[in-house]
């Protein structure tokens, strides 16, 4: 009895398998940029996201002092590396931004200043997968790294010589 229960959810994983895999080869789902994403698919990479953040974003605070000098340079980092996307301080999205699957949040307007650092951190450093935001592991230090991780997280509250360089930032 038991085998032959074990045998049947088997064979339904497999042909749940086998229709998922034939769905795929068909093209039933959408590989195109515009498309709105299903909502189980939106519902996994969400789920997906949140619990690999959980487990793996530190939970210790930002090691770099909020200084003018790191908060510069973090705002030149946001700017060679991240304002095409995310866009600048008092700028719309751009073509590119409108452009992109998933929408990139525009963190001018809805920054990251809530987030705890180590969130913030990872996300820079390991990128988001199924989305447009790469890995900076390895294009930028460690350290640079923790400066754009600490001018996002100051972005409302900058000194006044981080200020005027990240209200000079254009996409």
């Amino acid at each position: 009895m038991l085998r032959g229960f074990a045998l049947g959810v088997v064979v339904a994983l497999a042909g749940l398998v086998l229709v998922c895999y034939v769905g795929i080869e068909a093209g039933m789902l959408p590989a195109n940029a515009d498309a709105r994403p299903p909502a189980l698919e939106r519902w996994a990479a969400r789920t997906s996201l949140h619990a690999t953040l959980r487990r793996e974003a530190s939970r210790a605070p930002n090691p770099l002092p909020a200084t003018a000098a790191n908060e510069i340079a973090g705002v030149k980092l946001y700017a060679g590396n991240c304002a095409v996307c995310h866009g600048a301080a008092h700028t719309r999205p751009n073509n590119i931004a409108r452009g992109l699957y998933q929408f990139p949040p525009q963190l001018a307007r809805y920054g990251v200043e809530d987030d705890p650092a180590g969130i913030v951190y990872w996300k820079i450093t390991h990128g988001i997968r199924f989305t447009g935001m790469p890995s900076f592991v390895r294009t930028l230090t460690d350290r640079q790294r923790w400066q754009l991780t600490l001018f996002l997280q100051q972005m409302k509250t900058l000194t006044p010589a981080a200020q005027r360089a990240w209200l000079a930032v254009s996409p």
